[in-house]
């Protein structure tokens, strides 16, 4: 287990040259987000020249070997994803060739979304049917590939264990699993206690994490809350709020997760540059610690 961090929120303290960034806070591990266009930032930017394009077969290798000159991790590639997108073909071939990046960089898992356009109007089977069909698709032009798909707990679909543990059943792949953001279940409005028994229950299908955390007043912590309940007023630095992830590593570390534990510190933009680099070098510390 290591700590990574995504490519949001090293740019967020302020370094657009990751490379830098990294070795500021002590880490190895980034995060990449990979748009429609199929850009991923640069680790160190060349003027105005400041995005890879991957599917340019040399600067992936530029990338590939600029991580790997600078011992940087790439610890796995980020798709906002939309399984129900109106061109789904194109939707569809965006993810495969990131899965395809991804195992060329020696990523071993891809982040994709559990947000749909238009899931609120849909029942939930047929939710489930039109991701799951979406994945199995992936899944089968990508059946040479060992990379697995981390479905992020993201959104009011994401955050329905019901909506997870379905498609998990109807899709039975074992490169299906989760992207597990320990903070999400709790905005969702899940009383802290269920939010532990939410993780662990998905610990032995975890295969990426995405670690943030909220402060509520005592009296709310153990209620029903509704979604996103203020949350820019609670959000807090991930090693003072009340998840206690002491507790949601050791799921981790008795499933046999070993790989990073990705800080997505999301009370950033709370802060001025200098306590934003301090709050992260606390959850770098506070995890190195943990995992030690």
């Amino acid at each position: 287990m290591y700590v990574s961090i995504r490519d949001d929120i090293l740019h967020a303290t302020g370094f657009s040259d990751f490379i830098e960034g990294l070795k500021f806070f002590g880490i190895q591990g980034i995060e990449l987000a990979v748009d429609r266009e199929y850009r991923v930032r640069r680790l160190r930017p060349q003027d105005s020249n400041t995005h890879y394009l991957i599917n340019r077969s040399e600067e992936i290798a530029e990338l590939k070997n600029e991580a790997e000159s600078n011992g940087v991790r790439i610890s796995a590639l980020l798709l906002g994803n939309n399984f129900n997108a109106p061109d789904k073909v194109k939707e569809l071939d965006w993810i495969v060739r990131s899965i395809e990046v991804a195992a060329e960089l020696g990523a071993p898992a891809i982040r994709i979304d559990a947000i749909m356009s238009g899931e609120a109007e849909l029942p939930l089977e047929e939710r489930e049917m039109i991701f799951a069909s979406g994945v199995k698709d992936v899944l089968d032009k990508t059946s040479r590939i060992p990379v697995e798909l981390g479905i992020e707990n993201h959104g009011r679909q994401g955050n329905d264990p019901q909506f997870l543990d379905g498609l998990m059943a109807l899709v039975q792949s074992p490169r299906l699993g989760m992207t597990m953001d320990t903070g999400n279940f709790y905005w969702a409005g899940h009383p802290l206690d269920r939010v532990y028994e939410i993780l662990e229950h998905l610990a032995p299908k975890t295969f990426h994490t995405h670690i943030k955390n909220i402060r509520y007043p005592e009296e709310m912590r153990q209620t029903q809350r509704p979604l996103g309940y203020k949350y820019g007023e609670y959000v807090c630095p991930i090693p003072d709020g009340d998840i206690d992830h002491r507790l949601v590593i050791n799921m981790l570390k008795k499933a046999g997760y070993d790989r990073d534990i990705c800080l997505e510190d999301e009370s950033l933009g709370r802060f001025d540059q200098d306590q934003r680099r301090k709050n992260i070098q606390r959850a770098v510390d506070y995890f190195k610690a943990i995992i030690a």
